[in-house]
């Protein structure tokens, strides 16, 4: 049986998050990264049980975060284990209509959604086995802007920016994909049937149909630099 290799879920330990290191337990060894560790989770201890499982402590706010993740990278290290994958899942979802704006709401989008990772990738990148692949989970309002949430699909499209530049930056050592998701795992708030309606084939993503595709850019050492759009067609309607 072939060795579990170690992968990286930053925002690891929610929602989709959590569904992916569930989905990709049985050939990964996991380092799931959080902004708040839970004392105790359910989720988290059926995860154990499949795999290795180490959490480390991230936050977007924190000043010295870039430090932060050098330190639990060369811990990991000191420690024998080697990422040879990255899926950066962590950010939020606010909702900003149009004259709701102020400075400190959009601050707080683009910490999160855009300056959390790019700092990220960039201490990530030199500390991964050659040829792993960094994966980022973007939506598919880069495709279609949502009028109620611009700052947030302005920030999802920079990090679309991210993913085609640093393919650039990191080749021919790291390949760099995105994938801009429809709606996975949608909320309690929300409405699944009008969700479905908003789309071409009538029906909501799942956190395996990500699996899916994020096995599928694992193993496909000639992909890198690209988008895979998964959403159902509603990017066309």
């Amino acid at each position: 049986m072939e060795e579990k290799t170690w992968w990286v879920i930053i925002g690891g330990v929610r929602r989709i998050g959590i569904a992916l290191a569930h989905g990709l337990a049985e050939n990964h060894k996991l380092v799931l990264t959080s902004s708040n560790i839970p004392q105790r989770n359910e989720e988290l201890s059926k995860l154990s049980i499949r795999t290795d499982v180490r959490l480390l402590h991230w936050n977007a706010n924190d000043p010295e975060l870039a430090t932060k993740i050098m330190t639990d990278i060369e811990e990991l290290r000191g420690k024998g284990i080697s990422l040879s994958g990255a899926i950066l899942v962590a950010g939020t979802f606010p909702n900003a209509p149009l004259g709701s704006w102020n400075a400190d709401d959009l601050q707080l989008t683009w910490q999160v959604n855009l300056t959390f990772p790019l700092l990220v990738v960039q201490a990530l990148a030199p500390n991964l086995v050659d040829g792993s692949c960094i994966q980022i989970i973007l939506d598919t309002c880069i495709h279609r802007p949502m009028p109620g949430r611009l700052p947030y699909s302005c920030a999802k499209t920079g990090l679309a920016c991210l993913v085609q530049g640093m393919s650039r930056i990191l080749a021919p050592k790291i390949r760099i994909v995105g994938h801009a998701i429809g709606t996975i795992l949608p909320d309690d708030e929300s409405n699944p049937d009008f969700l479905r309606d908003q789309t071409l084939l009538k029906c909501l993503g799942t956190p395996e149909d990500l699996c899916r595709a994020i096995n599928y850019a694992a193993s496909s050492p000639y992909l890198t630099g690209e988008i895979l759009t998964l959403d159902g067609g509603r990017r066309w309607l």
